[in-house]
Order: structure tokens, then C-alpha cells, then sequence
């Protein structure tokens, strides 16, 4: 591994205001003023720069006069279901009042708007069928839909194949020729821009005075848009900050919906007090958890329920449902690393792994493949059976996760390219995506994955590189610094948390679960004393008699019985000679 100091891309022009740290931090990642630390939301980008949101709002305007019924159709992962529940609601609070929803169960009809979940959609005789992140790849389903004379609204942040689908409008950022900014917004983000450009449309129209309705506050819904940004994991630009920021500025000062107040609670996090990372690592899985094992409606019903005690009862269930999926991850993780062992030396030297068992569970093989992603440091499949085609032919469903510089859904795409007949269908973006393919062909498939990413990629992108941001110095490893990270700016994806380098003494340690290290640091020569916590250490260094340690970490809040300190997050630690 290459361990290596973030440089800054800038020179910032902050004023003193700002600490001169945080001022070194932001200016690496590319911020520079304090114009851009202030993420105000009257910044965001206009919806007005996205392509065809105008014939969009016009066709939701027709379907408002005429109270046509309108059906959305979710996606089953945490983008999906606030999606749906921000779609719903939204719509509602405008007036509509024939608005359902329905989410395709992954073990029946699969991703998106096929053709069999519009045969099931038409039973609620929809006028307009709107999707919510996904559909731009649904060229059969819309097809179907047209044909039984059910209209199709595409609300998508996916990439496009070469031809867009038959819809009655697409809006997605990243179809051809749209020339909205920002193409990494996510497809809660994509639904809330248009419900913005369609309320502002019927703010103009004079329709809300003149049906006697109080005109919705759009940032009341920001914390289903933070929360769907966060969990999809999208790369945290600008704009998706700016909404990411105020989305968080909702939960904590109270007003989410109780829906996702539930969900913190269940999972042990302050309101008061979230961050990002709560909302990727402690709300969102818990959501996915539905999608993952049985089916994402009751996640969208939590999120939409108005009732605190139902909510709360919902989120129980739901985090039920999320620790049976962490066993069942355990257990295929376990069969993972045993394949990974049985690997020749050349399917070891691969820079692309493909995986399959035929006990995996579907739901739960897109993490799996993350986390063996996250282990090799290269772009992993992971595949599980998927029932029979039309044909009686065995398929196989994969989830794919990709690293930095890796466009995964254009590796894809050239594989489709140079092989016409492998993939049954596909679809994603840049980090993640999904494909179905017959089992028979797997191995076919894996040879031309191979090619693919030795044809398009750089060797380099496979060495695994950590970016720090230098040492901090000894008053900044404080609470009040570690509260102003963690107030300074939503972190996440491509807009890493601060990382920090540094030696500390080992004052005491201690083994947690047989697995984490609990330490009580001291900065060398110095008097401070600081909580770490190495989590997942290998039995070695557990064992080891530490007396001096060089350290990479992230300076974070621990709150415990009452007690609010500074604790490094410790993700490297290596023994230092004193």
C-alpha cells in the first residue's frame, strides 16, 4: 500500500475565521473560500438546466388538472425507497389525490420497469407510471406500457445505452445532451429538483390559493434526499453537499419525518447530532435491509408513516431484519474468502474477480461484493443464482463494485459490445452495477471481463493508495476541533473525512471482542492524553506489547454514559521503535 500526503489542488482564500487546518483540509479537496464552505441553498443548481424538465412538469400539470391516477414506480435500495416516499409525499401535498406506488419485489421481476411489473402495475390502472431512479434502461417495460396505453415519466440518474427508452419524458442528468452540471446526482435528488421545478410551475399558475392549500416547504423533504444521497453512495460534488447539508440541518434540529427519527433511534445515533456517516452506515442499511431480504414497501412505508409509535414499531422490524442480513453476509463471506483461497496463482493475479455460489442469497450479494472489493483493491462480481428463462436456461444474477478509476458499467458495456449474446441485460454506473447472465456462460463471461479491464484500464489504478492530510498539531486533537469537522462540511464519496498521521506513546490498551483495540494514547514528549480505537486488528497485533505506535486515523466523537470526548478512529496502526 502507498501512504502518501494529500497535496492541495488550490491555494485557499479563506478568511481568519476559518481555522487554518480545516482551511489546509478543504483546500485539498478542492475548496477555497468561504463562499464555497457556506453550501447555501439558494445555491443549488437551477432545475431549469436539466433536460426536458419543463415537458416534464407540463405533463405533471395535465395529470394534476385532470387528477389522472399516478402510479411511481421505486427502485428496492435506499435511493429507491426516498425516491418513492419524497415522490408520494410531495405529489400529495400538491393536491394529487390518486397517487400509489409500488416497488418490484428483486425475486420475482427483478431491477426496473419490465414488462411482467407492468402487467402487475396495470391492475391499478395507472394513467402515468413515473419512475424513481430507474427506468432509463427499461426499453422493453415502457414499451409494454405504451402498448396497454399506460404513459411513462423516467425520473433516473443511471447511465443510458445507446438508445433511450420510448418514455413519454426522461429526466436524468446523465442522458445525452442534458446540460445540468452536476451528473452525480442521485435519483432521490433527480425527483426532488422536479418536484421544485413543478411546484414553482404551480406557484406561478396561482393553483395553490386557488385550491385552498398551504404551498409545501421543498426543504421539509431533505432529509429523505440527504439520506438517499448519502446511502447511494454517489460522489458528494458541490451541489449534492449543499443538499446533503441542509437535509442533515432537518434531522438535527428535529423535524424529520418519523419515519427516519425511528430509525436513529434504533440504531443508537443522536438526532441531535448525525453526520453523513450515520446516514450511510447506521440508517441506510438498515433501510436496504428490506429490499435486500423481503420486500423495500415496508421500508417506504416507514419512511411515510406520520405516526411516531407505528414508525418506531416499523423500524424495529426493520433492524430485525438488518441483523439476520449481517449473519447471512458473515456466512457468505466466510465461503467467499475460502473460494478466494482455492484460487490458482493466475486467477489470483486477475484484475477483476468474479464469484459465484449457488446457496449465495440475491439480496445480499452487492455487499458481499464490496466488501471483497474493499479487501483486494480491485473490481469484484459477485454472482447468485436466479431461477430459469423463458427457455428453461439456469441464470445468475451479479452486483458488481468497482474501484476509483474503474468505470464498471463501461467495462460492462464493452463486454456486451465484443460479445452480442452473454448478457442477458445490465445496468449501473461508474462504481456499482448490476447484469444477469446464463450460468452456463460464466466462465466465458469472466475470461471477457478479464480482457475488457486489461484493454481499458491502468495497471496503476490496482495499487492501493491512501491519502492522509499530514499530522495534526497536538491543541487541534480536541473535542472542539473534532466538532468543527465534523460540522464544517458533509463528508463522504469523493469528499473524503479527514484522515491524520501521527506517533503517540501506548499509555494503556486493552482487546475488545477478541477483535478491536481500545488504546489511551499520548503525543510523545507531551502531556495530552487521547482515546483510540483500532477496529478488526489481525491476532498479531492484538498480542503485540505496544509501546509506540504510528497511527492513520480520523479524529472523531465518542459519547459514552454522558461523557463527550475526542477518540481516533484508528485505520492503520503499525508498531514504532521508541
Amino acid at each position: 500500500m502507498q501512504i502518501s500526503l494529500r497535496s492541495s489542488k488550490a491555494t485557499a482564500q479563506f478568511s481568519s475565521q476559518v481555522h487554518p487546518v480545516l482551511q489546509r483540509i478543504l483546500a485539498a479537496r478542492g475548496v477555497t473560500q468561504d463562499l464555497e464552505l457556506e453550501l447555501a441553498l439558494a445555491d443549488l443548481l437551477p432545475p431549469s438546466q436539466l433536460r426536458n424538465i419543463d415537458a416534464a412538469v407540463l405533463l405533471l400539470q395535465q395529470a394534476l388538472q385532470q387528477q389522472q391516477r399516478l402510479l411511481i414506480l421505486a427502485d428496492f435500495d435506499a435511493d429507491g425507497a426516498t425516491s418513492c416516499a419524497l415522490a408520494v409525499a410531495c405529489l400529495r401535498s400538491f393536491g394529487f389525490l390518486q397517487v400509489d406506488y409500488l416497488v418490484p419485489n428483486r425475486f420475482e421481476y427483478g431491477y426496473g420497469l419490465t414488462p411482467e411489473i407492468v402487467d402487475v402495475a396495470r391492475e391499478r390502472t395507472p394513467d402515468l407510471i413515473i419512475t424513481v431512479d430507474n427506468g432509463i434502461a427499461s426499453h422493453a417495460g415502457i414499451a409494454r406500457a405504451n402498448a396497454l396505453g399506460m404513459r411513462v415519466l423516467v425520473t433516473d440518474h443511471h447511465l443510458p445505452a445507446d438508445t433511450l427508452p420510448d418514455a413519454a419524458c426522461i429526466v436524468n442528468p446523465n442522458q445525452p445532451d442534458c446540460p445540468f452540471p452536476s451528473k452525480a446526482l442521485a435519483g432521490v435528488g433527480v425527483i426532488f429538483y422536479l418536484m421544485t421545478a413543478l411546484r414553482s410551475a404551480l406557484r406561478e399558475a396561482q393553483w395553490f390559493p386557488q385550491q385552498q392549500i398551504p404551498e409545501p416547504r421543498l426543504a421539509a423533504f431533505l432529509d429523505l434526499v440527504a439520506l438517499g444521497t448519502v446511502a447511494d453512495v454517489v460522489p458528494l460534488d458541490t451541489n449534492n453537499r449543499r443538499l446533503v447539508k441542509h437535509g442533515l440541518q432537518v434531522i438535527r434540529s428535529g423535524r424529520a419525518r418519523p419515519g427516519i427519527r425511528a430509525l436513529l433511534e434504533v440504531a443508537g445515533r443522536n438526532t441531535a447530532s448525525i453526520v453523513a456517516n450515520d446516514l450511510g452506515f447506521a440508517v441506510g442499511p438498515r433501510l436496504n435491509a428490506a429490499g435486500r431480504l423481503t420486500d423495500m414497501t415496508l421500508g417506504i412505508e416507514c419512511l411515510l408513516c406520520d405516526d411516531e409509535q407505528q414508525a418506531l414499531r416499523i423500524a424495529r422490524q426493520l433492524d430485525s431484519l438488518n441483523k439476520e442480513r449481517r449473519l447471512i453476509e458473515q456466512d457468505m463471506q466466510a465461503d467467499a474468502l475460502l473460494l478466494l483461497d482455492r484460487m490458482s496463482l493466475q486467477e489470483q493475479e486477475r484484475l477483476g474477480v468474479c464469484l459465484h455460489d449457488p446457496d449465495w442469497h440475491q439480496g445480499v450479494i452487492g455487499i458481499l461484493a464490496s466488501r471483497i472489493k474493499d479487501r483486494l483493491h480491485r473490481p469484484v462480481i459477485v454472482f447468485a443464482d436466479a431461477g430459469l428463462d423463458a427457455d428453461g436456461t439456469p441464470l445468475i444474477k451479479g452486483s458488481a463494485r468497482s474501484i476509483a478509476g474503474v468505470h464498471i458499467r463501461d467495462i460492462l458495456d464493452a463486454v456486451a459490445t465484443h460479445n452480442p449474446l452473454l448478457l442477458s441485460k445490465f445496468g449501473g454506473h461508474a462504481m456499482a452495477a448490476g447484469l444477469t447472465l446464463r450460468k452456463q456462460d460464466l466462465a466465458a463471461f469472466t475470461a471477457a471481463f478479464e480482457l475488457e479491464l486489461q484493454r481499458q484500464t491502468d495497471p496503476e489504478l490496482f495499487l492501493r493508495h491512501m491519502l492522509h492530510d499530514g499530522e495534526l498539531p497536538p491543541d487541534c486533537l480536541s473535542l472542539e476541533f473534532a466538532q468543527l469537522l465534523r460540522s464544517a462540511t458533509p463528508w463522504g464519496q469523493h469528499f473524503p473525512e479527514p484522515l491524520f498521521t501521527g506517533v503517540f506513546d501506548v499509555i494503556s490498551s486493552r482487546v475488545l471482542a477478541d477483535k478491536h483495540l481500545k488504546l489511551v494514547l499520548q503525543v510523545p514528549a507531551g502531556t495530552l492524553l487521547v482515546d483510540g480505537i483500532a477496529f478488526n486488528l489481525e491476532a498479531a497485533l492484538l498480542a503485540a506489547p505496544l509501546q509506540r505506535v504510528r497511527v492513520l486515523y480520523k479524529l472523531d466523537i465518542n459519547e459514552f454514559r454522558g461523557q463527550v470526548n475526542p477518540q481516533l478512529i484508528i485505520e492503520r496502526l503499525e508498531h514504532v521503535a521508541s
